[in-house]
């Protein structure tokens, strides 16, 4: 008698494309690589950078407006030591004048006026062409030869080269060691690191409220190239 066979269809399959390894049927999937995320450091380190930089400017613009705005005056009343007088405007003389104060600060002055558009004398300049541009807004600073350094000078020099509106020249016999001049206003110092130098440049240089003829001209290359010394005839009126 023959022996039943079992069918194929219930036979286990074993082995075979396909089959798990576990003996179970169905594909697996292969593992899967796992990436971590990585972070940016680069660009983070960049980033940072670029903000303490633009901290760091930004920091030292304040300090510098800071520090320039210090001894800056909106008023002259603020400035300590100065003394006034009240000269009428257009007083033209071709005569040497007597002054009261000294350097002179207004009054009678040459029609000429001495170039005053950031100009650096080495000689005592006639008075009453320098009073002339008083008259036009300048700030005129003297200083004694025989009192003031090298390095005192310089500083004068660097507040007014090229600064239209002032002009600088040395004084003879000078009862101070510096001493500034605008339309009737004056201040006589002992330094020229005297904080008070600057504020009355800053201050006064062309301020319309100070001087009589506001817009008239500062320069005069003519004074520049030939400038007549103090005490010598002025220029003929008319």
């Amino acid at each position: 008698m023959a022996k039943d066979r079992t069918s194929d269809a219930t036979r286990p399959k074993t082995g075979g494309a396909g089959a798990s390894r576990d003996g179970k049927g169905g594909r697996t999937r292969p593992p899967a690589n796992v990436v971590a995320p990585q972070r940016p450091w680069g660009l983070i380190a960049a980033a940072v950078a670029v903000v303490v930089f633009a901290v760091a400017v930004i920091g030292y613009a304040v300090v510098q407006v800071n520090k320039a705005n210090e001894n800056k005056v909106e008023s002259i009343d603020e400035i300590e030591g100065i003394t006034t007088a009240e000269y009428e405007a257009g007083q033209h003389v071709g005569t040497t004048v007597d002054y009261a104060e000294s350097p002179p600060i207004g009054g009678e002055h040459d029609p000429v006026w001495a170039d005053c558009t950031g100009t650096v004398y080495d000689v005592d300049i006639r008075h009453e062409n320098a009073v002339h541009s008083l008259e036009h807004g300048a700030v005129w600073i003297t200083y004694n030869p025989d009192e003031v350094s090298d390095a005192e000078i310089a500083t004068l020099t660097e507040l007014v080269d090229g600064e239209s509106g002032r002009m600088l020249s040395p004084y003879a016999g000078l009862d101070s060691p510096v001493s500034l001049q605008s339309w009737n206003h004056q201040l006589k110092v002992d330094s020229a690191d005297d904080p008070r130098v600057e504020q009355f440049a800053d201050f006064l240089t062309r301020n319309p409220d100070f001087h009589p003829e506001v817009g008239a001209s500062c320069e005069n290359p003519g004074f520049v190239a030939d400038p007549p010394l103090a005490g010598e005839a002025g220029t003929p009126v008319g």
